[in-house]
């Protein structure tokens, strides 16, 4: 028997020892990769000493004593904090998917798109153009990028190499370019600005219904029933409206909107995708806040993604001289240096989302005869072709598309990519070239410098003059008192007639833009007499100040030119109840505004309320179950079960009343709650009749069926049990890291993703956790307040701010999920600002010597 016992103590010894190593591996897989924060590193590249401090949220506070050294460790810091997601976000921006992810049927669609409309391309062109300070900050930023990154194998870079490594996927670590901070800018202008596929939409639609219908469906923007960002008290003058500019459909109709996910599948990559993308921010100055001065809140709205797509930071040159003029804090993104939102020692912003229509379609006419010649004002033009080679990670394999460009843009119908990954070159029949603003030199990036260091009002103007893309709703205060709102940005002026709704004619210079509207004509004001400013991604200016730009700039463009900004703004939801609740004090603090970002009132639900109750139903446990889901405040909160009972019922009264016209085409969005509004008050309406019934329905009808089968969804998802209902458990949020987090395998996915949890909030809710109306019945979070941020310019070191998860990218890291609990109750942290405060707080000091 001995020779048993001694086998089995070899074999515990060779499992010992084999999980010894398998548990060291794994341990420096996941703890590898966190980055030290603590002691005395030497890095080449610097020319003095900086000094991090950090806070236990993670947030560091660089001081430097030269600009140079400030936007190196700022670079340093961020691949330190962050490295994977700026590698995953420059392969978005290259379009080089497949170099982190291997040959992927499902991404190789991605990487053409992005390919075929050269966001690259033209980023390489503005960094060429780039003023010399200006690069010479991009390029200290990129070096010390590049200074952390060599420093380390790919193992202990990142959890995600080594994962991609088991499955056969090798990553050569490239070193970061001063263009990966430039293509950055082109990915926001794409997802922030874009609505090319909103023009297939229309196209497609105005193919299948008159346009009466279509109006009903897609009606006008609610001008004097919701306010406009631009308020008429605001306008110099008074003028006729431009409405017949409005909802003017020249262009061409009946093409299939289907073209939209055969062209670019994915079409929004980094920032979220649908109408939950936009932003709340609004400002009040002394006369209605409880300090005598300013207070500034913001919360972006865009895409939930893990770690969050913002980075929270402090710059600060020390001593502040001519040569490093930086004090500042607020939040940025990975690949980008300065401050994008945040303060310094005067002026403070925040931003949303603008939605300009900054790009057109045009059908092209190619030469039967040559494939590189396309038809203009009766002649054929050469195109020139670019080619594009795509790699998949370190393979030798390779697949090369040409692009074709026209002077209108390139042609984004050609390259189909079929379900296997295979590309399909040209297409002649339906070419389609694509205009935007940003393939004119951009200097977003000039600006943000400059924004950095403004010290008022005309210094913040001027450095928003350098804003292209993507255009932002500015709000501004000052420690002086000061309160302003301001949108830059490049913003066509269109022919008499193109309204840039629909692709239009593309063989004559009849449809060319005319150039674009002076930056001193764009929307702005300093403080208004009302107090306040309040933006919510709601139409910018009432209808007479289109006019008074026809009056005021016919000689250079034509007084018929379209000077409208855009057409698709969010409906004034969120932007009324803002109003409502900063008109409800004169003394706003903390707390108010605490309530404001929190808020969760869908003005929708109490719109069409009546009606609803007005309904007779033939079954007396929906009637019971009606009044019960009415008497109720109308918030989304979690724990609220009418919540849960009225969402169920949107997404069935908008699946009854559109969908028997539309198909599949998603309906319970935001932009239907105002139309489904308007039909209300209009009860025999041809949209309430279900044409696939022989009976001829009216408003009440609908609603009948649809209330009905919202109670039994409910039931379904929830059970019997009322008390048990919550909008919570239906609502939930999971913050889903790329690529790991859409692997298909559990353990992996718990790793890397955090939640489910339970989210209030909503669709045209202030506190905006947004859902899609393409997935009815699934109320999963798409879109969230990225961040909420708020300014007290009464001592700027009582501000306080929270983004989504945490400043950490590295999965096992205790900053890695750290925010997500306290975003979603509407929690804050301090934001630093004094060094005094800083030092008081830091849990952590990293010494980077040269």
């Amino acid at each position: 028997m001995r020779w048993l016992v001694r086998f089995l103590i070899a074999l515990i010894l060779l499992v010992v020892v084999i999980g010894g190593v398998l548990g060291f591996v794994v341990n420096r897989w996941m703890y590898g990769p966190i980055p030290q924060h603590d002691g005395e590193i030497t890095v080449d590249g610097l020319n003095g000493t900086v000094t991090i401090l950090r806070d236990d949220w993670g947030v560091p506070h660089i001081y430097a004593s030269s600009s140079h050294d400030l936007f190196f460790a700022q670079g340093y810091t961020q691949a330190q904090d962050r490295w994977w997601q700026m590698e995953f976000f420059r392969a978005i921006g290259r379009g080089e998917l497949q170099e982190l992810t291997g040959r992927n049927p499902s991404v190789m669609g991605q990487d053409v798109f992005i390919r075929t409309v050269g966001w690259l391309q033209s980023a390489r062109h503005d960094l060429e153009e780039m003023d010399t300070q200006t690069q010479a900050y991009v390029q200290a930023f990129a070096d010390g990028v590049n200074a952390y990154i060599s420093s380390r194998p790919a193992s202990e870079l990142a959890f995600e190499y080594n994962i991609l490594g088991v499955t056969g996927v090798t990553i050569p670590i490239e070193p970061w370019l001063p263009e990966d901070t430039l293509v950055w800018t082109k990915v926001m202008a794409w997802d922030l600005g874009g609505n090319w596929d909103a023009e297939l939409f229309l196209s497609d639609l105005l193919g299948e219904l008159d346009e009466e219908m279509v109006a009903d469906y897609d009606p006008e923007w609610p001008f004097g029933l919701k306010p406009t960002i631009i308020q008429p008290e605001d306008l110099p003058g008074e003028g006729e409206t431009f409405s017949d500019q409005v909802m003017n459909w020249n262009g061409i109709t009946g093409l299939d909107a289907q073209l939209v996910s055969n062209i670019a599948p994915g079409a929004n990559f980094v920032f979220g995708e649908g109408e939950g993308i936009g932003s709340n921010d609004w400002v009040v100055n002394g006369d209605k806040s409880a300090t005598g001065l300013p207070l500034l809140a913001d919360d972006p709205h865009l895409g939930i993604q893990m770690p969050s797509i913002w980075y929270e930071v402090g710059l600060h040159c020390q001593p502040v001289t001519v040569e490093c003029p930086f004090n500042v804090v607020g939040l940025t993104f990975s690949p980008a240096p300065t401050v994008v939102l945040g303060h310094n020692d005067n002026i403070g912003w925040g931003v949303t989302n603008v939605g300009w229509d900054t790009q057109d379609l045009y059908m092209l006419e190619i030469n039967p005869d040559d494939p590189l010649q396309y038809r203009w004002n009766g002649e054929w033009r050469d195109m020139t072709v670019r080619e594009e080679e795509i790699r998949f990670g370190d393979s030798e394999e390779t697949v090369t598309i040409q692009v074709r460009e026209t002077h209108l843009g390139p042609i984004i119908t050609d390259n189909d990519v079929d379900d296997d990954g295979n590309v399909s070159g040209f297409n002649n029949d339906e070419a389609m070239a694509l205009h935007w603003t940003s393939y004119e030199t951009g200097t977003i990036v000039s600006s943000l410098f400059a924004l950095n260091q403004a010290s008022n009002w005309d210094e913040f103007r001027d450095a928003l003059r350098m804003w292209d893309a993507p255009s932002q709703n500015f709000v501004y205060a000052d420690v002086e008192g000061n309160i302003g709102y301001q949108t830059p940005g490049r913003i066509p002026v269109r022919a008499a007639g193109h309204t840039g709704m629909l692709p239009v004619d593309g063989t004559t210079d009849e449809n060319e833009w005319l150039g674009y509207l002076p930056f001193d004509y764009l929307p702005s004001v300093l403080n208004p007499d009302r107090n306040y400013i309040a933006t919510a991604n709601q139409a910018l200016v009432p209808m007479d100040y289109y006019d008074q730009l026809a009056q005021e700039l016919g000689d250079q463009f034509g007084e018929d030119a379209n000077y409208v900004f855009g057409y698709r703004w969010a409906q004034g939801y969120r932007a009324e109840r803002i109003v409502e609740m900063l008109q409800a004090s004169d003394s706003h603090d903390f707390d108010t505004y605490q309530a404001i970002h929190g808020d969760n009132k869908l003005i929708f639900a109490e719109e069409i309320a009546p009606y609803v109750a007005d309904v007779t139903f033939e079954d007396d446990t929906l009637t019971e179950a009606r009044d019960w889901m009415l008497n109720w405040d109308y918030q989304m909160h979690m724990n609220s079960p009418q919540a849960a009972l009225f969402a169920q019922f949107y997404v069935a009264l908008a699946d009854d009343l559109y969908n028997d016209q539309l198909g599949d085409v998603a309906t319970a969005n935001n932009r239907q709650m105002w139309a489904t509004t308007l039909l209300m008050a209009d009860p025999e309406n041809v949209w309430w009749d279900d044409i696939n019934t022989p009976e001829t329905e009216t408003r009440d009808d609908i609603i009948q069926r649809a209330f009905g089968e919202a109670y039994q969804a409910t039931i379904d998802a929830l059970g019997e049990n009322r008390e048990e209902w919550a909008w919570g458990t239906l609502h939930t949020a999971t913050f889903a890291s790329n690529p790991l987090g859409a692997s298909g395998i559990d353990l992996l996915e718990g790793m890397v993703n955090r939640g489910p949890v339970a989210t209030s909030g909503g669709s045209n809710i202030v506190n905006a956790t947004g859902w899609s109306g393409a997935n009815n019945g699934n109320f999963t979070v798409r879109a969230v307040p990225s961040m909420r941020m708020i300014l007290d310019f009464s001592d700027l070191s009582k501000s306080v701010i929270m983004h989504t998860t945490g400043q950490s990218g590295h999965p096992f890291s205790d900053q890695y999920g750290q925010m997500v609990d306290p975003w979603r109750f509407i929690e804050y942290h301090p934001m630093l600002w004094t060094q005094d405060q800083v030092e008081a707080a830091a849990v952590s000091t990293l010494t980077l010597n040269p």
